[in-house]
């Protein structure tokens, strides 16, 4: 009887685990694109003309935007298209390996750009490359903003 009770109790309990998961997946990813976009914002300032070049803050976006992308392509699993609030559009999981590879490329052009940008021509010749990989999956994997 014992047996029964518990293994009803430990029944009842896997879909509140599966949430929880679903909700820190969730989560993780939200975290890691705002750190991607916080670390984006000063040198969209810089490619408007609106702040100074500045190297050091160029390079800590470059690693924000390695260290992240490759991360994200694997925190969207099958069981987390619903739960908590999130801008994902169902195209990801409809389309996984193309928004896999979306953060492959970025990775890689974050890494391109690592190398490549040693001052303020270069950043404005590579930057935007970078940037291009983050749009692209915004316009066809994010849900638009209000």
């Amino acid at each position: 009887m014992l047996r029964a009770a518990l293994l009803a109790v430990s029944l009842l309990a896997l879909p509140s685990l599966a949430v929880a998961q679903n909700a820190d997946v969730i989560k993780e990813r939200k975290a890691n694109f705002k750190a991607m976009g916080d670390a984006a914002k000063p040198t969209g300032a810089m490619m408007k003309g609106e702040a100074d070049f500045d190297l050091a803050a160029v390079k800590n976006a470059i690693k924000v935007f390695q260290e992240k992308a490759a991360l994200q392509g694997k925190l969207f699993p099958d069981d987390s298209k619903e739960g908590e609030k999130t801008e994902a559009l169902p195209a990801i999981w409809e389309n996984k390996a193309d928004f896999e590879e979306r953060f492959v490329k970025l990775a890689e052009a974050a890494k391109a750009a690592d190398a490549s940008i040693t001052d303020e021509d270069t950043f404005g010749a590579e930057w935007p490359k970078v940037m291009g990989n983050c749009g692209s999956c915004h316009k066809k994997y994010r849900k638009p903003k209000d």
